[in-house]
Formats: C-alpha cells, sequence, structure tokens
C-alpha cells in the first residue's frame, strides 16, 4: 500500500524559507510522477510543483517560479519542496501527490506552512 508522509512545514516570517519533504513507502518515488500541491482557506487545492518520473524534469505554477524548487532522493525514497522568499499568500496546507502509471492517485495528509510576521 502507497503512504505518503508530509514534513517539514511550520510557521515562518515573510522572506523566509521552509524545506518540505514527502516520504513514501509503498512505492519508489523514482519511477512516478510525484506532485505538490497546496490548499489555502476557502481556496481550491492547485498545483505547486512537479516532477517526472524518467529525466527528473521540473515544472512549476507561475506564482512558485524562482522561489521553488522541487527535488528528488531516489536514496531516501523522497520528495523535496525548497519553498524561499515565503509570502503571507503561500499559507496554506502543502499536500504531496502520487500518480502510478496506471493512473491510480494516492496523496498525503498534508503539513501547513503558515508565512506571517
Amino acid at each position: 500500500q502507497v503512504q505518503l508522509v508530509e514534513s517539514g512545514g511550520g510557521l515562518v516570517q515573510p522572506g523566509g524559507s521552509l524545506r518540505l519533504s514527502c516520504a513514501a513507502s509503498g512505492a519508489i518515488v523514482s519511477t512516478y510522477a510525484m506532485n505538490w500541491y497546496r490548499q489555502a482557506p476557502g481556496k481550491e487545492r492547485e498545483l505547486v510543483a512537479s516532477i517526472t518520473s524518467a529525466g527528473g524534469s521540473t515544472n512549476y505554477a507561475d506564482s512558485m517560479k524562482g522561489r521553488f524548487t522541487i527535488s528528488r532522493d531516489n536514496a531516501k525514497n523522497t520528495v523535496y519542496l525548497q519553498m524561499n522568499s515565503l509570502k503571507p499568500e503561500d499559507t496554506a496546507v502543502y499536500y504531496c501527490k502520487l500518480v502510478t502509471t496506471a493512473g491510480y492517485v494516492y496523496w498525503g495528509r498534508g503539513t501547513q506552512v503558515t508565512v506571517s510576521s
């Protein structure tokens, strides 16, 4: 059974940084496309960043380009989201998502990120 566990969220001041982790079990992250999403209160869940399996190509939502970096550590079976220059509007619950080649979708439970002074 695939399980995704996010960690690394917390309270940070504007302009600060956080690194989120998504540890996977039951699946090898290097063989699947992995995504980070976020959902702010009262808003729909939105895609933040994605990384492909083969080659590790990355893609970001426009508002995150240049500030966020998605990466993968195959040895630790973990995907990361490095977030820099954080803004109050980045406040949200951040979720990790895995999509298998058969189209099955798995979500983690999320980690809260709060950007506030």
